[in-house]
Parts: C-alpha cells; structure tokens; sequence
C-alpha cells in the first residue's frame, strides 16, 4: 500500500522531498557508508535545486561526497541541449551542493541501443552481488497521461523483464530517442518517491490511486517488491481523490 501525501503548494512540496532525500541520505551514509541517488528531469529538476541544499545543511551526514548518482531515464541529446536531464541537473543542482556527488551520466552520444546496454553495464558494475540493483531511492515523476520515467502507456517496454535499463526510438514526448529504466530496476529500489503536481495531473492521481484498471498506466506499476513507495502531491493533483490524505 503506498503512502500519499498532500502538500498546500509546490513549494512546501519541495522542501517534503529535500527533507526526506537529506534524512534517507544520511541514513544510508550512516548504515552503509553511500546513499544511491536515481534521478529524473522535469520539474523535479527546480524542486531539488531550489529546496535540496538548504536541506542538506539542516540534516547532519548527508554527505554528498557519498553519494552515486544515476537518472531514471535521458533524452539522447548532446548535454547542453536544454531537454538533456543530465545537463538540467549538472547546470541548476549539482553547482549548489557542498560537496560534488559521484554522477554516473547516461553517454548520449552512443547510439539508443548501445546507449542501454553501456548504462547498465555500469549499474551493474556499481552494485556487485546485487541482481537487480537496489537504489536506496528513486525520485519519479508522473505524465498526465501515467507514464513515468520514459515508460508510456501501451509501450512494449512495460512489459520488458530482461534488460533493467531499455531503449525508446519512439517516445510520445519528444526527443523520441530515450534510455530509461524499467520496472524490474525501478521496483526493486528500498524506496520510490513519486511527485505530481498542478490541476493537470488530477484525473491520472484519481485513477492510479483510486481505481483499479485491467490495464494499468506505467505509474499505477510503480510496486516495489520489499520497497516503499509515497506519493507526494500539491492540493491541486490531489484534487479529485474522493478522500485526500493529510500531509
């Protein structure tokens, strides 16, 4: 059963998230000497940018420095482009952290296939003895239409069970061509945090949270096997739950 969350506005929503990446960060530095960070673009980009590093600096251990970094997917575009997920974060986030984490970036400049295959020769590489990895924690957005990451509703990548990290040519959302993680990588991190907000987002929050489809969108997949997963929304995406949850 996931845990959901409604916050006033998107601000304090951002500071929620900052305060639970810093306490998960130094719990996981505490326990295990590194915290495993994934990462996706969007508006999560300006939410941790503006609400991470005063964060950071009010939770003790966090420590940056311990931090591996990875994105839940990429745009395969050259860094600077600005739909490049890697770039948004390299440009408006990792310049205000106190200390530089460890970013495994996704190589843009390979073609699609070779692009996934190179990505997660080098997860893999990160996590020995651990099949599938398991993230600490996975910071996900959601589409009004339910994808998340790069899966989109009725692709064929929802139903990949081999490769942890796959390939788009054809994505919905421009760019078309993407890496993106798949659901046995994504449910098999220790915690999953999932953030929507704005009225846009409302009608998909009703039916992944509420209702019960045959064939669900790629959010309403998001089950992590021994993981936990929360919701995080401002009240306009929470507004058509028929009881939303207090913060």
């Amino acid at each position: 059963m996931a845990a959901v969350s409604v916050f006033p506005s998107p601000g304090e929503l951002g500071a929620a998230l900052a305060r639970s990446v810093a306490e998960a960060a130094a719990e996981a530095v505490a326990s295990g000497g590194r915290f495993t960070l994934g990462l996706s673009g969007g508006s999560l980009v300006q939410l941790l940018a503006r609400e991470l590093p005063a964060a950071l600096s009010a939770v003790a251990g966090s420590e940056p420095s311990r931090w591996l970094v990875a994105f839940c997917d990429e745009r395969l575009v050259p860094p600077e482009h600005p739909e490049s997920t890697g770039g948004a974060y390299r440009a408006q986030l990792l310049p205000r952290l106190p200390a530089p984490p460890r970013v495994l970036w996704v190589r843009s400049e390979l073609g699609p296939a070779e692009a996934a295959r190179d990505y997660e020769g080098r997860l893999r590489q990160e996590f020995p003895g651990e099949d599938p990895p398991r993230f600490e924690l996975l910071l996900l957005g959601v589409g009004p239409d339910g994808h998340t990451a790069s899966l989109f509703p009725g692709h064929a990548l929802l139903q990949e069970q081999n490769s942890l990290i796959s390939y788009l040519l054809d994505s919905p959302k421009p760019p078309p061509q993407r890496v993106t993680m798949t659901l046995p990588l994504l449910n098999a991190a220790k915690s999953v945090l999932v953030v929507a907000t704005g009225a846009s987002k409302a009608p998909v929050i009703q039916r992944i949270l509420e209702q019960q489809e045959p064939d669900p969108v790629p959010a309403a997949r998001l089950r992590p096997r021994s993981g936990r997963l929360r919701w995080l929304l401002d009240r306009e995406a929470a507004a058509e739950l028929r009881e939303p949850p207090a913060p």
